[in-house]
């Protein structure tokens, strides 16, 4: 009797066990399993200006928290040299300058993830000009790009020129984006759309093309130029107009080509907007070849001839020259058309004016937001400066930029002031930047949340304190043992019930 109660108790402690341990087990699995991140992901821009190329690296959190996608520049590199569209007869030139930017950005990334990661090149403007001018040219440079960026890591998503209107938006979208406009944290650290929060209006100026985008007064007046964005759940239109030929250097070429035209020798031109004392030679070819400068073209027109521009700093002068690149009258004093032809809503609200717009402004110790008065006071003061002076006044001194500032200021007040209404009251509603923390504020950013938004989000991964295998392996093993003692012990009731059985029996039959 004492045989088989020992086995009993036995098998009744490792039921009891492994019934314990395998609740146990299952508890600690689902109540000590931890939620990791899937990390991040990355994502690459190449903004490919008429002037230069920057090449922009973004990241977010590859699970996007409330699906918003979260992005945030880590890393910008100008490419050496000019923009792409400058490559019509080279193409081939263009593998060497992207290379040593695109060797910085394999260091940024981790190289696991770099077959991951997509890469987006967005021309404007020049390449727009370009296409216009030599559209099989224009073709040769995107192919060249495509080659180049098959023998890179990442995966490449292509090369496009995006329109007037697109690069306008995106514009838009990453201003509002980088002022949290579309998205705050609220007090549990989640992201939320602001309640009652205005957006602000962006005024881009780039090297061929300028845009202005902004959400009008009234949204239901229904102008050519007004697109309708859809945000994180929220609808937006937004009225957006580019410019072409009104960039910087464009709208340059457009004055000095004015300036030979009106001049009397076909060697030398005095320029207004020039620093006193400057000189400069310059081929035909440089203001009178771009398809901005057609109409103004000489009928004897030699590429290859030099023409030298003789600096005179005349303020009053360089303003008036300025005047005569703005139709003014095609609007016959209609009230929403500004200049060359085209109707725009009133502007409203905040602006931030980035791109060539902050560059210039920095160049005449400006910053942020200002008064008209003392913008127009800076920019006479600069334009009476001599070139001498001037290297001595900027902050970082470039030739082809220094004595360009002066006809950039002007030009900056014609265009926001005649050309889109802005007044004295106004003006300081617009806030010169560059960039909103680290991250630089151009359209690139924008382009890159739009298409994030397209990236459907990952799953958290979860981590449990038992690795799968080991855990159903031990969940197994408790269970066969429990399943064992179970029968074990079933197995001892019957031989015990049967043993009593047989005791009875033989009790009836014993003899008195």
């Amino acid at each position: 009797r004492m045989l088989t109660r020992t086995p009993s108790v036995v098998a009744q402690v490792f039921l009891f066990l492994s019934i314990v341990l395998v609740i146990a087990i299952a508890v600690i699995q689902i109540n000590q399993q931890q939620t990791l991140s899937p990390g991040l992901k990355y994502g690459i821009v190449l903004d490919a200006g008429s002037s230069r190329t920057t090449v922009y690296v973004y990241e977010w959190p590859a699970e996007k928290e409330n699906n918003t996608g979260v992005v945030a520049q880590t890393f910008k590199c100008n490419v050496k040299g000019p923009g792409i569209s400058s490559y019509e007869s080279s193409p081939g030139a263009l593998a060497k300058p992207l290379d040593d930017c695109l060797n910085k950005v394999k260091e940024r990334i981790p190289a696991h993830l770099h077959k991951n990661t997509s890469v987006y090149l967005g021309a404007t403007a020049g390449m727009r000009l370009l296409r216009l001018q030599n559209e099989s040219a224009a073709n040769e440079v995107l192919a060249s790009i495509q080659n180049y960026f098959r023998a890179q890591p990442f995966e490449f998503r292509g090369a496009q020129i995006i329109t007037g209107p697109e690069e306008g938006v995106y514009g838009w979208i990453t201003a509002n984006y980088l002022m949290g406009n579309f998205l705050e944290r609220n007090l549990w650290r989640t992201w939320v759309h602001p309640y009652r929060k205005e957006t602000m209006g962006a005024l881009d100026l780039g090297g061929a093309s300028t845009q202005i985008s902004f959400i009008p007064e009234d949204s239901q007046e229904h102008f050519n130029s007004t697109l309708q964005v859809k945000l994180y759940g929220y609808n937006y239109n937004v009225y957006t107009h580019s410019y072409p030929c009104y960039g910087r250097d464009e709208a340059e070429k457009k004055l000095l080509a004015l300036l030979f035209q009106k001049s009397n020798t076909s060697s030398s031109v005095d320029n207004p907007c020039y620093p006193q004392n400057y000189n400069t030679s310059l081929t035909m070819k440089y203001f009178s070849g771009s398809l901005c400068t057609q109409t103004l073209r000489p009928a004897n027109y030699y590429p290859n001839q030099l023409v030298n521009f003789h600096g005179t700093g005349d303020p009053g002068l360089c303003q008036e020259m300025v005047s005569l690149l703005f139709n003014f009258s095609a609007c016959r004093d209609s009230e929403d058309c500004l200049f060359n032809g085209m109707h725009q809503p009133k502007a409203k609200g905040n602006f931030v004016a980035f791109s060539g717009f902050y560059y210039t402004i920095n160049a005449l110790n400006l910053s942020g937001h200002f008064s008209l008065q003392d913008f127009n006071s800076s920019m006479w003061f600069f334009c009476s400066q001599s070139w001498a002076q001037i290297q001595f006044m900027l902050p970082k001194f470039e030739e082809i930029y220094a004595r360009s500032y002066c006809f950039s200021a002007n030009f900056i007040y014609y265009l926001l002031v005649h050309g889109y209404n802005f007044s004295a009251e106004t003006w300081p509603q617009i806030h010169f930047q560059k960039e909103v923390g680290n991250s630089s504020i151009a359209w690139s950013l924008g382009y890159m949340l739009s298409l994030t938004n397209m990236i459907p989000a990952e799953g958290k991964l979860i981590q449990l304190p038992l690795k799968p295998a080991l855990f159903a392996g031990l969940l197994i093993f408790l269970t066969a043992t429990a399943l064992l003692c179970l029968l074990f012990l079933v197995y001892l009731c019957v031989v015990s019930h049967n043993q009593k059985n047989i005791t009875h029996v033989e009790h009836v039959f014993i003899p008195e």
